[in-house]
C-alpha cells in the first residue's frame, strides 16, 4: 500500500479528527514521553539535529522526516523554523493515524505511506530532492544490508550539500564492561520512572488498542511488524564507513550519550 496525503487529504484529517473527537497531539505527547522512559536524553538529541540542520540548510528546510512515527521530530522542526516544510515516510498506520491526525490541515507538512525496505520508495515523495533527511531511533529495526542500500538510496534524495542525519542505539562491541555497567545504570533509572508510573512500549499500545480510532490502524501495524522488528544496532564505526561507501562525502558523530550516537553525513 501507498499513499502520500495532499491538501485533500488534509482537509480530510481535519474532519476526521472532528468527527471522532480524538485529541490527536495528546496521543503524540503520550509517545513522546513513552519513548523519553527508553531515552531520557531524547530532547538533547533533537536539539542538536536541528542545530545542525540550521548550520546547513538555513531556517527554511525541506526536510525528509524518514520513520517519523506520530511526527516527532517534525513537530520539533516546525516549532523552531516555523518557514521549513516537511515530508514524513512511514509504514505504521497506527503511528501515522497520530501523526496525520495531529498535523491535517498544515500545508507545510506532507506524510507518505512506504516500505523503506522496497527499492522504490524514493519514486512515492513529493519532492525530487532535501535539503535534510532526519531520523531517530527507527534504523535499527533494519538489518546491515538493508540499512546500507537505504544509505544509497537516501544519497540519492539529497541535494548538493544536504544532510542525513541519525540518532540511533549504536553499540561499541569492543568495550564490554563499558556496556554492562551503562546498561545497568539506565535500566535502574528506566525501573525507578516505572515505579512512578511511566508506560513503557507495550503497556503504550494497550491503550492506543482502546481507543476506537486507533484499534484498527494498530491491530495493522502488529500485522505488519509482529511484536517488534529483530534488526541490527551496529557501531558508529559501521555507519560512518558505511554512509561514505553509499556516497557521501563526509561522516561522523556530532552527538553521543553513553548508549546512543547521532551520525551526521554530508553529500
Amino acid at each position: 500500500m501507498t499513499e502520500t496525503e495532499t491538501g485533500t487529504q488534509a482537509e480530510t484529517g481535519t474532519q476526521a479528527a472532528t468527527e471522532t473527537g480524538v485529541d490527536w497531539a495528546a496521543w503524540q505527547e503520550s509517545w513522546d514521553r513513552q519513548q523519553e522512559w527508553y531515552m531520557p536524553d531524547r530532547e538533547e538529541r533533537f536539539r542538536v539535529m536541528l542545530d545542525m540542520v540550521e548550520a546547513f540548510a538555513g531556517p527554511e528546510p525541506r526536510v525528509l522526516d524518514l520513520a517519523c512515527g506520530t511526527g516527532s521530530i517534525t513537530r520539533r522542526l516546525l516549532r523552531r523554523f516555523p518557514r521549513a516544510t516537511s515530508t514524513g515516510v512511514d509504514l505504521d498506520p497506527a503511528l501515522l493515524t497520530i501523526a496525520r491526525g495531529t498535523f491535517a490541515g498544515d500545508a507545510r507538512v506532507t506524510f507518505v505511506t512506504a516500505d523503506l525496505a522496497a527499492p522504490d520508495w524514493p519514486g512515492l515523495l513529493p519532492y525530487e530532492t532535501y535539503d535534510a533527511v532526519l531520523t531517530a531511533t527507527a534504523l535499527h529495526w533494519l538489518h546491515e544490508d538493508p540499512l546500507a542500500a537505504l544509505y544509497g538510496q537516501l544519497a540519492g534524495v539529497l541535494g548538493d550539500g544536504g544532510v542525513l542525519m541519525n540518532a540511533d542505539h549504536m553499540t561499541d562491541p569492543s568495550t564490554p564492561r563499558i556496556n554492562a555497567a551503562e546498561r545497568t545504570f539506565r535500566h535502574a533509572g528506566m525501573d525507578r520512572a516505572k515505579a512512578a508510573g511511566a508506560l513503557d512500549w507495550a503497556q503504550w499500545w494497550e491503550l492506543a488498542a482502546r481507543e476506537p480510532a486507533l484499534a484498527e490502524p494498530a491491530a495493522e501495524r502488529f500485522r505488519i511488524f509482529g511484536e517488534h522488528a529483530d534488526g541490527d544496532t551496529p557501531s558508529l564505526d559501521w555507519h560512518v564507513r558505511t554512509l561514505r561507501a553509499a556516497g557521501f562525502a563526509e561522516a561522523r558523530a556530532v552527538w553521543a550519550s553513553p548508549s546512543d550516537s547521532l551520525v551526521l553525513a554530508l553529500t
